[in-house]
C-alpha cells in the first residue's frame, strides 16, 4: 500500500477492437487507487474519461487530491506506450449518520438469472464478452428499443473486491443506441460517471442485473442512463455515459 504506480498487462482476450474493454481498464485504475492509500472508506463515486486506446502493458499513476475526515479524492491515469488512455477520479467516503433515508422503490420485473435465456455469445475468442456470462432480462419484443437489460456475471471473480468487480462489469452491455442501428457500425464510449449505492454490495452466484437506456441519440452522440441491481433487485449503481457513434 502507499504506492502511486501500478503496472499491468491487458490480456488479448479482453479486447474490443483496437482497445481493451473499458470496464477492465477502469477496474485496474480503481485497484491502483485502492492500493495507493491505507484504510480507504468505501467507493462512492467515479468519473471516467476514455481518452484513447489501451492494449498490452499499461501503467497506472495515481495522485491523492485530498483526504479529509470523511472522504478521499484520488486521481488515476492509465497509460499505454506512454500515451494517456484513461483518466479517472474516484471518491471514497465513509457512511454518515443522517435523519434522511429515502430510496426509489421501483424494481424491474425480470426473470431470475437461473431462469433467463443465454445472451450475447460471440465467436471471436479475443472479444471481451467471452470473459462474462450474459442472460436476457427484457421481453423479446423490447429488445429492439434503445434499452438493453441483461443479467451479467464474471466467469472468474474469485478474490475480487466487490467494488472492483462492479466497475469491471458496469460497462459490459453494448451502448443502448446500438438497438437503433440498421447494420453494425463503430461506436466509442467517451465518458462514464457512476455512483455506488451500497458500501458493501453483495449478490447471489455472481449475478448482477445491468441496464442501459439511451435518452437522446443525435449528431453522432448518444447520452444514456445506466443502472445495476444485485440478484435480489436491490440497487447498487446508477450512472450515465456519453457515446460517440460513427454511423
Amino acid at each position: 500500500m502507499g504506492d502511486d504506480t501500478l503496472t499491468a498487462v491487458l490480456p488479448d482476450t479482453w479486447m474490443q477492437g483496437r482497445t481493451a474493454y473499458g470496464g477492465l481498464t477502469a477496474a485496474i485504475a480503481l485497484e491502483a487507487a485502492r492500493r495507493s492509500q491505507d484504510d480507504l472508506p468505501p467507493l462512492r463515486s467515479a468519473q471516467i474519461a476514455f481518452v484513447g486506446p489501451l492494449a498490452g502493458a499499461v501503467t497506472v499513476e495515481t495522485r491523492l487530491l485530498r483526504r479529509g475526515r470523511t472522504a478521499a479524492y484520488i486521481e488515476a491515469n492509465v497509460f499505454s506506450e506512454g500515451k494517456l488512455g484513461l483518466k479517472a477520479l474516484f471518491v471514497f467516503m465513509t457512511a454518515l449518520d443522517s435523519a434522511i433515508d429515502y430510496a426509489d422503490t421501483a424494481r424491474p420485473d425480470v426473470p431470475d438469472p437461473e431462469d433467463a435465456a443465454p445472451a450475447m455469445a460471440n465467436p471471436d475468442p479475443t472479444f471481451f464478452t467471452n470473459n462474462l456470462e450474459y442472460r436476457h432480462a427484457l421481453p423479446i419484443e423490447e429488445r429492439h428499443t434503445p434499452d438493453f437489460m441483461r443479467w451479467v456475471r464474471l466467469k472468474e471473480r474469485e478474490g475480487l473486491d466487490p467494488m472492483v468487480e462492479l466497475v469491471a462489469i458496469g460497462d459490459a452491455l453494448p451502448p443502448a443506441a446500438m438497438a437503433l442501428f440498421d447494420k453494425p457500425g463503430p461506436i466509442s464510449s467517451m465518458t462514464w460517471m457512476l455512483n455506488l449505492l451500497s458500501a458493501e454490495p453483495v449478490t447471489r452466484d455472481g449475478w448482477w442485473l445491468s441496464r442501459s437506456t439511451a435518452d437522446l441519440v443525435r449528431d453522432g452522440s448518444s447520452s444514456q442512463t445506466m443502472q445495476m441491481w444485485n440478484a435480489d433487485l436491490r440497487p447498487v449503481i446508477t450512472g450515465m455515459q456519453s457515446v460517440a457513434i460513427f454511423v
